[in-house]
């Protein structure tokens, strides 16, 4: 394992961490906090907005593990959603944020959800664009010319005729999205305590 290797794997475990604590203080938030919309359409539509960005950066990170799915330290992979950006999977996870937030029924805080992806994966994003800068040198530097960081830019869409696809991966992308979906219970959880006088709304956001 070279140090270039072992220090990706360790800004990954430090990404996963530090989107764990953020999102802990912003569960936090929610329990003490409530929408200022009560229970109306604004907040049924907003959670139900927010449903549809889960299930859609569900489906598009298994997408993009079709692609990527054990590949990302062996080539520079380039086609598909890789083709219009450099960081779908991120981008996804940006769309989940915000669902997550919104099961709220806040959309403060889905915001709040969605700056916190963004600021963590940033740090991420720079750190892993530096290690395949090193491991693939030029051909990963015209990549970066040509590719937005996030975009997407459909205009430089392109495409494999074949896949070879690794199951493992993609079912492992699969299930580690789903976890989104538990925002609907907890959330929905947060709201009837808050109802029953349980858990105080110390403050109302909309």
């Amino acid at each position: 394992m070279t140090t270039a290797t072992f220090d990706l794997q360790r800004v990954q475990k430090i990404r996963k961490l530090a989107i764990g604590l953020c999102l802990v203080a912003a569960v936090a938030l929610a329990m003490v906090t409530g929408s200022l919309w009560g229970h109306g359409a604004f907040h049924q539509a907003l959670e139900a907005f927010g449903l549809g960005a889960i299930v859609l950066a569900i489906v598009g990170r298994a997408w993009c593990s079709l692609y990527i799915g054990g590949r990302k330290k062996a080539e520079i992979v380039s086609t598909g959603p890789y083709s219009i950006s450099r960081n779908p999977l991120y981008v996804f996870s940006y769309a989940a944020a915000f669902g997550v937030g919104a099961q709220t029924g806040s959309f403060v805080i889905a915001v709040i959800f969605v700056m916190i992806a963004v600021l963590v994966f940033h740090f991420t994003i720079a750190k892993e664009e530096a290690w395949l800068t090193e491991a693939f040198g030029q051909p990963y530097l015209d990549y970066l010319a040509r590719t937005p960081r996030c975009g997407p830019d459909f205009s430089k869409w392109r495409d494999e005729k074949e896949l070879v696809v690794r199951p493992q991966f993609f079912l492992t992308t699969l299930r580690d999205g789903m976890v989104f979906l538990a925002a609907v219970p907890i959330f929905g959880g947060i709201e009837m305590a808050h109802a029953s006088g349980w858990l105080p709304v110390l403050a109302v956001l909309p």
